[in-house]
């Protein structure tokens, strides 16, 4: 007997200290098992919350239904349901994982992005978010999130924020967001990846989430730096919506909320959850259409008025935008069309307005669209700088993504520069893959990957490679680092004077006037 025990004893013992299958990670739900390459493992499609279908719709993500057995983690989870082809189900929060690390003891600091496409689009399986190569070159951890986009993303309702302790409604795709984040903080480790190392970033709406994450109490502790490419959330909340006041109170998405309920014929939430999703666009309802809005819960306030109270995360931040944003959404036209558009939206200031940011001649130039440009992510990403530089602790590192080529006058892309989202290939290490492409755009593409691995690991882009010094911006000396190739530089904030004017209608518009005249 006493023989038996020892052997007992020992194969337990045996057992306990048996390695896991290699690229075999235990989370939070079960066991996953990765795609193992030489010197990466590649984990994809781990859910992090409970599929927010049925019941669970337009509800704060749910715990992690556990699972028996190994599943399978090589391949990307369905991305959000949206409008357009894909892989896109109600069944989306998932998130994937690059992991250098050879052991969990190495303890890596980590990158997660969060992607754009207008709170409306986008998922992590898209080709242009694949982590692999940043990954490698910075030998970290990356990470990235799926959320709820569109109206099964942001729908606000009465009913739905009488049935929350918060009395909210209407951000369920941020909870995605934050809950993706809680996941990574409790397994990030088990990864390789430190906890306490964690950098969010993200592109456009990608960019927007990561300003409203740092400002959002339910996210505090859950990130220590953030990254915002064209991104920025500072403008004041309006009935109407334009780029960079795209915000909405409670009171006014739910209102929008009552009218979607009634265009989809139903009479009760109980109906609007029991709705197949495919209803929704049959009925002229298409699943995109949605946005983030001020609900004193995940958003407590208007973003400006937070920092300017330091009511904030307050972590190192690097954030910037691209030299031809205005290309990508002022849509040209004419000068008078131009014109109207700018009166229409901006009223008593247009006339101050055109005057900083003039047409060129009988054409809508670059000047004009850098109005779009600034009131969208300019003047954003500007009042973000100087407001944590004046409020916070953390430093702040500015940019300006300014690459492309020098067009002939005779070419139809005379006199334009780098649009919305071309910075994404440059930072994803992804440039290098065309063989045609010019080699300052290669060079370029590398300086942005170690600035950005370099804030990963250190909290400032610069770091012990032979990289342009990139100092951190103040109101009292206000530099922006100029991304351009093959050598970056550092310069003046671009276009601060035209900006300062439109700071003057941002300022009305908080103004009891200013709500007046924007209902």
């Amino acid at each position: 007997m006493k023989r038996i025990a020892v052997l007992v004893a020992a194969m337990a013992m045996a057992l306990s200290c048996a390695k896991a299958p290699e690229g075999q990670v235990k989370v939070t739900g079960g066991l996953v098992q990765g795609t193992v390459l030489e010197d990466m493992t590649i984990y994809k499609g781990i859910p992090f919350a409970a599929p927010p279908v049925g019941d669970l719709r337009w509800k704060a993500p749910q715990p992690v239904e556990a699972w028996d057995g190994v599943k399978d983690a090589t391949q990307f989870g369905p991305g959000p349901l949206q409008g357009g082809r894909g892989n896109h189900s109600e069944d989306c929060l998932y998130l994937n994982v690059w992991t250098p690390a050879k052991s969990p003891k190495e303890k890596l600091p980590v990158l997660v992005w969060i992607y754009g496409g207008g709170f409306a689009g986008g998922d992590t399986a898209d080709p242009s978010y694949d982590c692999e190569a940043l990954a490698r070159q910075g030998g970290i951890v990356l990470a990235s999130i799926n959320y709820r986009v569109g109206k099964f993303g942001f729908l606000a309702h009465p009913e739905l924020s009488a049935e929350n302790a918060s009395g909210a409604s209407g951000n369920w795709g941020l909870m995605d967001q934050i809950a993706g984040l809680e996941w990574i903080q409790k397994n990030i480790e088990k990864f390789g990846g430190d906890p306490s190392k964690v950098t969010i970033f993200g592109e456009s709406a990608g960019g927007i989430s990561v300003s409203m994450l740092c400002a959002s109490p339910l996210a505090k502790g859950l990130f220590s730096g953030a990254i915002s490419q064209s991104g920025g959330s500072f403008g004041p909340a309006r009935p109407t919506t334009y780029p960079g006041e795209n915000m909405k109170t409670l009171a006014d998405a739910e209102a929008d909320g009552v009218e979607i309920m009634k265009a989809a014929g139903a009479s009760s939430l109980a109906e609007m959850r029991a709705m197949d999703a495919s209803k929704f666009e049959s009925r002229g309802l298409t699943p995109g259409g949605g946005w983030p809005i001020v609900d004193g819960y995940v958003i407590p306030d208007d973003q400006f008025v937070l920092y300017e109270k330091g009511q904030y995360n307050d972590v190192p931040v690097l954030i910037g935008y691209n030299s031809d944003e205005g290309a990508s959404f002022s849509g040209g036209g004419t000068v008078e069309a131009h014109k109207a558009s700018v009166e229409l939206r901006y009223g008593p200031y247009a006339e101050a307005l055109l005057a900083a940011y003039p047409v060129d001649g009988d054409k809508v130039g670059k000047t004009a669209r850098d109005l779009m440009r600034d009131a969208a992510f300019g003047w954003q990403t500007w009042s973000w700088a100087r407001l944590q530089s004046r409020t916070g602790k953390s430093k702040v590192f500015l940019y300006y993504f300014d690459q492309h080529p020098e067009y002939p006058e005779d070419s139809p892309r005379y006199g334009y520069a780098s649009p919305h989202g071309q910075d994404v290939a440059y930072v994803f290490q992804h440039i290098g893959e065309n063989a045609a492409q010019p080699e300052s755009d290669k060079a370029l593409s590398e300086i942005m990957g170690l600035y950005w691995t370099n804030f990963a690991k250190y909290g400032n882009p610069n770091g012990p490679q032979d990289l342009p010094e990139w100092p951190a911006f103040t109101e009292d000396d206000p530099k922006s680092m100029y991304l351009t190739g093959p050598r970056p530089f550092v310069g003046e904030v671009p276009g601060q004077a035209a900006m300062e004017v439109l700071d003057g209608y941002f300022q009305w518009r908080r103004s009891d006037e200013g709500k007046a005249w924007a209902k």
